[in-house]
């Protein structure tokens, strides 16, 4: 369960919910890495984000190239289908589709141009890491787009709601928002009837009916009412913070979704690409003060992974 932004058109990241951690490391992408699988030919951009690395690999769960391009994968369980592998098309594995994207794409223009000749293929990354069911999030500084690889084939989105979250597909979450429409900031008129007179007796009414729980939905359509009523800041340090305070919104606490074999999840990390100055911020559940890493930090003209583990501490 994750929930990904995009804000005031310059800031992108994500909440990752799960209920265990798999070793994440923020790694940075020189220009001339090696990819040593994934069909990753035409490397030109430099890219950083979160990833796992795995036999030299980093599979990535969101990033941004220094192009100011991001991308984030989230659970898309159930609805995620990925294909045989197709003649004429470009074939990429689902695990490869970030550092393919934002290894070859300056813009999402070049992304949505460059999906629409893609088959995403069910080729496993190794034995013991099968494809993960996903659907993604790209944007830059004009657009945001949802990709969704389904029994249909590939479709992608334009997303002006500027989040994402998990199942059901994406024109549901698009369509559900309309139920919502009455939902407002400001203080609420009276339209119950105008025989009597009813005033709010609390501040914050207008958003009476905006979901509370951490479903997929639910989530959705908090995030969006947050994103699209959050004041931009003054200064970019003010922005991070409100794009924290947003995904802040919607996290999941240890011990409130617990599942059947008694596993809990929590949001790991929580992660935010300033697309202009070229600055991944990031936090994680037991730290919570934030942590970056940038691009002027290693020679992007250079060939090795640079890969840092995040910092870990109980509050």
């Amino acid at each position: 369960m994750c929930t990904a932004v995009w804000f005031q058109n310059r800031y992108f990241g994500r909440n990752l919910d799960y209920d265990r951690s798999f070793g994440e490391q923020v790694v940075i992408t020189p220009r001339n890495f090696i990819f040593p699988r994934g069909n990753a030919t035409g490397h030109l951009y430099g890219m950083i984000g979160m990833a796992h690395v795995a036999e030299g690999y980093p599979l990535y769960y969101d990033a941004m190239n220094e192009k100011g391009l991001a991308m984030a994968g989230l659970l898309f369980d159930g609805n995620a289908v990925y294909h045989s592998p197709v003649n004429g098309k470009e074939n990429i594995p689902s695990w490869a589709l970030i550092p393919r994207v934002l290894g070859r794409c300056s813009s999402g223009e070049e992304a949505l141009l460059l999906l629409q000749r893609v088959c995403i293929t069910s080729e496993p990354f190794g034995e013991n890491l099968p494809p993960s069911p996903l659907h993604w999030m790209i944007a830059d500084r004009e657009r945001a787009l949802v990709v969704e690889s389904t029994k249909e084939g590939i479709q992608i989105y334009e997303n002006p709601a500027g989040v994402l979250t998990n199942n059901p597909p994406f024109p549901f979450h698009r369509e559900n928002l309309r139920q919502y429409l009455n939902l407002t900031a400001e203080e609420p008129l009276n339209r119950f009837s105008k025989a009597l007179e009813l005033r709010a007796f609390s501040r914050g009414m207008g958003a009476m009916g905006l979901p509370g729980d951490v479903s997929s939905p639910s989530r959705f359509v908090r995030a969006a009412f947050l994103k699209s009523n959050a004041l931009p800041g003054e200064t970019e340090g003010g922005n991070i913070s409100q794009f924290f305070h947003i995904l802040g919104g919607v996290e999941q606490i240890e011990g409130c979704v617990r599942l059947e074999d008694g596993r809990m999840e929590k949001t790991i990390y929580s992660s935010c690409c300033d697309l202009e100055e070229g600055r991944y911020f990031y936090r994680t559940y037991e730290e919570l003060t934030l942590q970056s890493r940038s691009f002027d930090e290693i020679d992007l003209n250079g060939s090795e992974l640079s890969a840092k583990p995040l910092k870990q501490k109980s509050v």
